[in-house]
């Protein structure tokens, strides 16, 4: 028996920037959250097009990237590697695959050092990133806390979404009550 309190993974959530928070990394960032337990979290920023084509990184690849076809900024921590993500889609319920796994539902983890062909056949559209956004032990909870996000329910079409320029308003825009509201705010208040 633990006696410390179970926290609730968000693993497979989102993370998504309010207004209040400062960090440029984060300016109306929508991280995705691939890992969250007692030693920390682990997300990528899901709305950080580069001008980098997959096809000059990843060659391999390419073929599966999604549209943007380009590497992502996963976040600021660790630019010099790269992780996958991608939807297997269909109804049917999906098979632990070589080279995937499960972030949550749909949503997995790809295996760049497997071959693409293995996977080619099952997976939806890939999206690269390079580094990731992390937090350590408690880090996360803090800055909640602070009101620096706010943690909603992800949908498989994040992973992909052909304008990421427009993730975090229409994440906002889907939820219910005053958090739908917050995706009209203005892109500089001063100019109001």
């Amino acid at each position: 028996m633990s006696t410390m309190t179970e926290a609730v993974s968000l693993a497979g959530r989102l993370l998504v920037a309010t207004p209040a928070l400062t960090d440029p990394n984060f300016d109306r960032a929508v991280v995705l959250l691939l890992d969250h337990d007692e030693e920390g979290t682990l997300g990528v920023v899901l709305n950080r097009p580069t001008p980098v084509d997959v096809e000059a990184v990843l060659e391999p690849w390419a073929e599966l990237a999604g549209v943007p076809a380009v590497v992502f900024q996963g976040g600021p921590v660790a630019l010099d590697s790269a992780l996958a993500l991608a939807v297997v889609p269909g109804d049917q319920p999906i098979e632990e695959m070589l080279g995937w796994r499960r972030v949550h539902g749909a949503i997995g983890l790809v295996d760049l050092e497997a071959p693409p062909e293995l996977l080619a056949s099952e997976l939806g559209s890939l999206r690269v990133f390079a580094g990731y956004a992390g937090w350590g032990p408690g880090q996360l909870e803090d800055e909640l806390l602070e009101g620096a996000w706010y943690v909603v329910e992800s949908e498989p079409g994040d992973v992909s979404v052909p304008d990421p320029a427009r993730l975090w308003r229409s994440v906002l825009r889907r939820q219910r009550g005053e958090l739908a509201m917050v995706a009209t705010y203005p892109d500089d208040p001063s100019m109001n």
